[in-house]
């Protein structure tokens, strides 16, 4: 049976749901504090969400809530998964009576600091869109946090005159950068986790200041709708067409290539393919690889492609791809010998497409040689007008506009 989203706290539902979301975000290692904890058994997430929003939804672990999209459907804010909330604030370090800011509100992330900072802390939450400050302030204030959060309409990028510095903060919306605002709200010992992308690929990332740059302390898996304003950081796409008419889309962070019209008609080539003999078991996670192909593959992009076609399916798994010329090829697996799990390889069109899948299973190679079975990179980041100091092993770096992005993987020991 579907039950309904009850903002009254006598929810006996809700009550049970919320708990056992608590349980499993504690049994998961998302939550290893008390004060958190107690915050998230407190604070009512069903009051945060749309009307009619089933509760089995609002109290899932990794489901967020959209609470905004614009006239072509793309979400502009949204309740983020449980999960991710819990991982930000333990990220953070957050605690009785510190200041935290908020960058992106929506009012139930908001109640949850409030909750773990106490009555002798502060929390900040701002956004650059009325729509959402308007209605996190009424959710707050019918959930009796409005005297615990002030919610500022502010773009944020451009800083907050007379806010001072915070402890701790914590930024809800995806960034391409770090903007140089961000980092003068910061107390000089303060931690700023954020959800940055690189070359299209994000990690929420936990960042303290070290000397004249941040290094990261922790660093998780997520995705966030993106910054707005200022600091908005659209990608470029292009769409190629196949014989039936339906599109498969590249999308670029960076690296466009200088003409794609050498791509027009290449879906209509045979297809190729290269393999790299690197195996992954059925359950393993090999998220890293995908950070280690934006970092270290030119003409790295992200793929999507219509029901359809021929990608359709692969690409909603493994959307990854590099253009090469008048070629592109994509991140593909097959079934492994004796069913040992799939080996990673790439598939390629296009008239040089064995030499662009060639490029990826190089780098496939490289990180299982390199990277694999070894402790999570590391971030660092150095503002303009800093220089970033040589680091021993495999490090890639993406330069940004306020700065540049060092991502490092340990070499072996």
């Amino acid at each position: 049976m579907t039950h309904i989203a009850d903002t009254s706290e006598s929810s006996e539902q809700a009550r049970s749901l919320r708990d056992a979301l608590v349980d499993r975000l504690m049994t998961d290692g998302m939550i290893t504090s008390l004060v958190v904890e107690a915050a998230f058994r407190t604070v009512p997430r069903h009051a945060f969400v749309p009307a009619g929003t089933p509760l089995e939804v609002v109290y899932d672990v990794d489901r967020s809530v959209i609470t905004k999209t614009d006239e072509y459907g793309a979400h502009l804010s949204s309740v983020s998964a449980a999960y991710i909330q819990a991982r930000m604030i333990e990220q953070a370090g957050v605690g009785p009576g510190m200041r935290v800011l908020e960058i992106g509100s929506g009012g139930y992330n908001a109640a949850l600091l409030a909750e773990v900072v106490g009555v002798n802390g502060h929390v900040v939450s701002v956004d650059i869109d009325a729509d959402i400050t308007d209605r996190a302030r009424v959710l707050l204030r019918e959930t009796g946090y409005d005297d615990r959060v002030r919610v500022l309409r502010a773009d944020a990028v451009r800083g907050l005159p007379g806010e001072g510095v915070f402890d701790r903060i914590l930024v809800t919306v995806g960034a391409w950068d770090i903007p140089p605002a961000w980092l003068a709200h910061l107390a000089p010992d303060g931690v700023i986790v954020v959800p940055l992308r690189m070359n299209g690929v994000t990690r929420t990332i936990a960042l303290r200041r070290d000397g004249d740059h941040l290094t990261s302390t922790s660093s998780e898996v997520a995705g966030f709708v993106p910054l707005q304003g200022e600091g908005a950081r659209p990608e470029r796409i292009f769409r190629l067409p196949d014989r039936q008419g339906r599109f498969v889309s590249l999308r670029f962070d960076v690296g466009v290539p200088n003409d794609v019209r050498q791509l027009d008609g290449v879906l209509n080539t045979e297809r190729s393919e290269v393999w790299s003999g690197v195996t992954v078991g059925h359950s393993e996670s090999f998220a890293d690889l995908h950070l280690w192909l934006a970092g270290f593959l030119p003409g790295f992009c992200l793929l999507a492609a219509d029901d359809g076609t021929e990608l359709a399916d692969e690409s909603r798994w493994f959307p990854f791809g590099v253009v090469r010329g008048d070629s592109f090829a994509y991140l593909a697996w097959r079934s492994a010998d004796g069913d040992s799990g799939a080996e990673l390889g790439a598939r390629a069109f296009g008239a040089h497409g064995t030499d662009a899948a060639a490029a990826m299973t190089e780098q496939i190679q490289s990180w299982h040689q390199k990277a694999r079975h070894r402790p999570a990179p590391t971030f660092a980041y150095w503002p303009a007008g800093t220089s970033a100091d040589p680091v021993p092993g495999n490090v890639a770096a993406l330069t940004k506009t306020y700065g540049l992005l060092t991502i490092s993987w340990p070499t072996a020991s």
